[in-house]
C-alpha cells in the first residue's frame, strides 16, 4: 500500500481549483439528493467520502496536472452531502405538524447553510489537538486517505489507464437504477412481498422488500447492526403485533393486513420509539467522558496561544482567527434573520417575536457549540457513519421543548392551540439548526484527518467544506419538496388520492415530532413508550453480557429500536445486505487461509469492491427515486409510466423477488472477483 505518499510541507500543488470546486459541486448535488431520499425512506444516510474520492480520481485523471491534493479537496467538499443531509431527520416534522405546507427555499437554505457552516467554524479549533496530536482512529478519514493514496500510486505507476474503482460504482448504480425504474416507474417488478396469516386471532406477517438501496445500506452497516435490526423486526412482528391483535378484533370488513398494520402503526411503533430513546441516552452516556474531553480540547484550543500563523508550516495553517470570528458573527446574524422570518407570520408570535428569536438563536448557538466538540470526538472515536446524530437531535429537542415549557408557562403562549403549535414548530426548527451544526462538525474532523494524512492545506479544506455546505443546503429544499409532493411522508400526504403504502417513512422526523408533541400537548402513547423503554433497558443489559462473553455477537440498542420502528419491508432488505456482507467476508477468510496469505492483504481489494458496489446501489436507486418524484409531481399521477395495471401486482411481486435474488447473487460474485459463492 502507498502509506508513505504524503505531500511534504515544502511542496506546493494546486488544491482548491475551479474545476475541482465545480466537480465537487456536481458530486455534492448527486450525493445530497441520494442521501435525502435514503434518509427519508429508511432513516439512514451513507458516508459519501470514499465514493466521492473514487469519482473525483476517475474524472480529474482526464485533465493534466491533477494530483492527490486536488482529489482530496473534491471529496472534502462532496462529503458535506453525506452529513448535512442529516437535517432531514428533523425538517419533515414541520410538514407533518402542519406548520409548513411545503419546504420554503430560503428558510431551508438558511437554516441548513448557517448551521452547517457554524459546524465548520466550531470544529476548526479542535483540528490540531484532535487530528494531529490525538490517537483517535478516524476510520472513514483513514480509509479515504488510503483510497486517494492507492489511486495516486496506481496512476503514477501505470499512467492514466490505472483503475480507480469507478466501474464498480457505475455497475451498482446502473443495476439499481434499472431495477428501481422497472419497479417504481414501469411497475413490472414489485417492490415487496408479504405473507399474512392468522393464528387463533393473532396476526402474523412475513415481509420482504426488494430495495437495492437498502441492500447496499445493509451491506455497509454490517452484520452486528443487521442482526440487531432483525431482532427488532422479530420483537415487532413476532411478539408485539400477535399479542396485541389477540386482545383486539378487526373492524367490520377490515382485512388481515390492514388490521395488523393499524396495530403496528398506532401502538407497536411507540415501543420502538421508547427503545430508540433509551438507546440514544445510553449511547450518549457511554460517550460522556469522551465528549467532555472534546469540549475541553475546544476550550483549550481557544484559550491557547501558539506560533504566529506565518511561521506555521503549510499543513498546519487553519483559517485565520479574524476570519473565523467574522464568519461566526455573520452566521449568527443569519440565524437571527431566519428565525425572525420563521416566526414573523405567526399570529401567536406577535408581541413576543424577538424574545422567541433570541431564545432560539442562543440555544442553537450555545448547544451547537458544545455538541460540535462532542460530535467531533465521537467521529474520531467511532466514525462519522456510526456517530449518533439522531441521538443528539433527541436530546436537543427534549431540552429545547422543556426549557420553552418552563419559560413560557406564564405568558400565555402555551394557552392556545395556535401557541402550542408554534412552540412545537419553533422547538423543531431550533433542533434543525443544532443537527446541522452537529452533522458537519461530525464530518469536518474526519475530512481534516484525511487531509493531514495526504499533506493537504487545512484552511483550503475548510473553505471547501464551507462551499459544500452552501451547495448541499441549496439542494435539500427542492429535493424535499419533490419527494413530499410525489410520495408524501408517513402521516402527511399532500393529496387525498395518494397511496399511503408508498409514503416515505421519515422515521426520525416522525419520532421527534412525537416527542415534541408529547412535551407540549401531552398526547403520547406513554404506555407503549414505557414498555419500549423497559425493552431498551433489557437490551442494554443483554448487550453488556454479550460484550463480556462473546467476541462477535452484540445487540446495539438503537439498531433494535429502528428495526421495531421501521416498516418491515424496509428493514428486511437491510438485514439481507448485512448477512450478505458477513457471508462474503467468511468466504474471503476461508480463501485467504487456503492460500496461506494474510487476510488484510488478500481481502482488501474485495472489500473495497463491496463498498463501492453498495454505494452505487444506493446512489442509483436514490437518483431514480428523485427523478420519478419529478415525473409524478409534474403529472400529478401516482404511476404515470406504469405499463401494467393493479391486476398484475401479484405477478410483479414474484418477478421482483426473482430479480432481487439474482442481484444478490451477482453482487456476491463481483465482490469475490473470481470463483463462485460456493468456492
Amino acid at each position: 500500500m502507498a502509506e508513505g505518499l504524503r505531500v511534504p510541507d515544502a511542496m506546493s500543488l494546486p488544491e482548491l481549483t475551479v474545476r475541482g470546486v465545480l466537480l465537487g459541486a456536481v458530486i455534492t448535488v448527486i450525493f445530497t439528493a441520494s442521501n435525502v431520499f435514503l434518509g427519508l425512506k429508511v432513516g439512514l444516510t451513507f458516508s459519501s467520502a470514499i465514493p466521492a474520492a473514487v469519482i473525483s480520481m476517475s474524472v480529474l485523471r482526464m485533465f493534466p496536472g491533477a494530483n492527490i491534493l486536488e482529489n482530496n479537496m473534491v471529496q472534502t467538499q462532496a462529503s458535506a452531502a453525506g452529513t448535512l443531509s442529516s437535517i432531514i431527520f428533523i425538517l419533515p416534522s414541520l410538514v407533518m405538524l402542519g406548520h409548513w405546507q411545503h419546504f420554503p427555499f430560503w428558510q431551508t437554505l438558511a437554516i441548513c447553510a448557517a448551521g452547517g457552516m457554524l459546524g465548520v467554524m466550531f470544529s476548526i479549533p479542535l483540528r490540531h489537538l484532535m487530528v494531529v496530536k490525538s490517537p483517535l482512529p478516524y476510520p472513514e478519514g483513514v480509509a479515504a486517505a488510503e483510497i486517494l493514496r492507492v489511486g495516486s500510486s496506481a496512476r503514477a505507476a501505470s499512467g492514466a489507464a490505472a483503475s480507480t474503482g469507478m466501474s464498480h460504482i457505475l455497475a451498482g448504480g446502473g443495476v439499481a437504477a434499472l431495477f428501481s425504474f422497472a419497479s417504481g416507474g414501469l411497475r413490472v417488478l414489485g417492490d415487496a412481498v408479504n405473507g399474512w396469516w392468522s393464528l387463533g386471532g393473532a396476526v402474523l406477517r412475513l415481509p420482504m422488500g426488494f430495495s437495492l438501496a437498502l441492500l447496499g445500506a445493509g451491506y455497509l452497516i454490517g452484520i452486528v447492526a443487521g442482526l440487531a435490526m432483525l431482532t427488532g423486526l422479530f420483537i415487532a412482528w413476532g411478539v408485539a403485533v400477535p399479542l396485541l391483535t389477540l386482545q383486539a378484533a378487526p373492524a367490520a370488513g377490515q382485512s388481515l393486513a390492514a388490521f395488523g398494520t393499524e396495530v403496528w402503526s398506532s401502538q407497536v411503533r411507540f415501543i420502538g420509539a421508547g427503545v430508540i430513546g433509551v438507546g440514544a441516552i445510553w449511547t450518549l452516556a457511554l460517550l460522556f467522558l469522551p465528549m467532555m474531553r472534546g469540549m475541553a480540547a475546544m476550550f483549550g484550543s481557544l484559550a491557547g496561544g501558539g506560533r504566529p500563523r506565518g511561521e506555521l508550516p503549510r499543513t498546519e495553517r487553519d483559517l485565520p482567527g479574524i476570519w473565523i470570528a467574522l464568519l461566526t458573527l455573520g452566521l449568527a446574524a443569519v440565524l437571527v434573520a431566519v428565525f425572525a422570518s420563521f416566526l414573523g407570520q405567526a399570529p401567536a408570535a406577535q408581541g413576543r417575536l424577538w424574545p422567541l428569536v433570541a431564545y432560539a438563536v442562543l440555544f442553537a448557538f450555545v448547544f451547537g457549540f458544545l455538541v460540535a466538540a462532542a460530535c467531533g470526538y465521537m467521529a474520531g472515536l467511532v466514525g462519522s457513519s456510526t456517530s449518533p446524530i439522531s441521538g443528539v437531535g433527541i436530546v436537543a429537542i427534549v431540552l429545547v421543548s422543556l426549557l420553552m415549557v418552563a419559560t413560557h408557562r406564564q405568558d400565555g403562549l402555551l394557552a392556545s392551540p395556535e401557541g402550542l403549535r408554534l412552540a412545537t414548530a419553533l422547538a423543531i426548527f431550533t433542533t434543525a439548526a443544532v443537527i446541522a451544526v452537529a452533522s458537519i462538525a461530525n464530518d469536518n474532523l474526519q475530512d481534516l484527518k484525511t487531509g493531514w494524512l495526504v499533506g493537504a492545506t487545512p484552511w483550503r479544506q475548510q473553505v471547501a467544506l464551507l462551499i459544500g455546505c452552501l451547495v448541499g443546503a441549496a439542494v435539500i429544499s427542492p429535493v424535499l419538496d419533490l419527494l413530499y409532493n410525489a410520495y408524501g411522508f408517513s402521516g402527511a400526504l399532500p393529496r387525498p388520492d395518494m397511496d399511503p403504502d408508498r409514503a416515505l417513512s421519515a422515521p426520525q422526523a416522525t419520532l421527534m415530532l412525537a416527542i415534541a408533541r408529547g412535551i407540549f400537548l401531552r398526547d403520547l402513547n406513554w404506555t407503549m413508550i414505557v414498555i419500549g423503554m423497559g425493552v431498551g433497558v433489557a437490551l442494554i443489559l443483554l448487550d453488556q453480557l454479550l460484550k463480556r462473553s462473546c467476541r462477535l455477537a452484540r445487540m446495539p440498542v438503537l439498531a433494535v429500536g429502528i428495526g421495531i420502528y421501521l416498516p418491515p419491508s424496509v428493514s428486511a432488505p437491510i438485514v439481507v445486505g448485512a448477512v450478505l456482507a458477513w457471508v462474503l467476508d467468511r468466504l474471503l477468510r476461508r480463501r485467504a487461509r487456503a492460500q496461506g496469505r494474510p487476510l488484510a492483504e488478500y481481502a482488501a481489494p474485495a472489500r473495497r469492491r463491496g463498498v463501492l458496489l453498495a454505494s452505487g446501489l444506493i446512489v442509483g436507486e436514490s437518483l431514480v427515486g428523485v427523478l420519478m418524484a419529478a415525473v409524478i409531481g409534474a403529472t400529478q399521477q401516482d404511476a404515470p409510466l406504469a405499463l401494467v395495471g393493479p391486476d398484475f401486482a401479484r405477478t410483479a411481486q414474484w418477478l421482483g423477488l426473482a430479480a432481487f435474488a439474482l442481484v444478490v447473487a451477482g453482487f456476491g460474485r463481483r465482490v469475490l472477483g473470481r470463483g463462485d459463492l460456493a468456492a
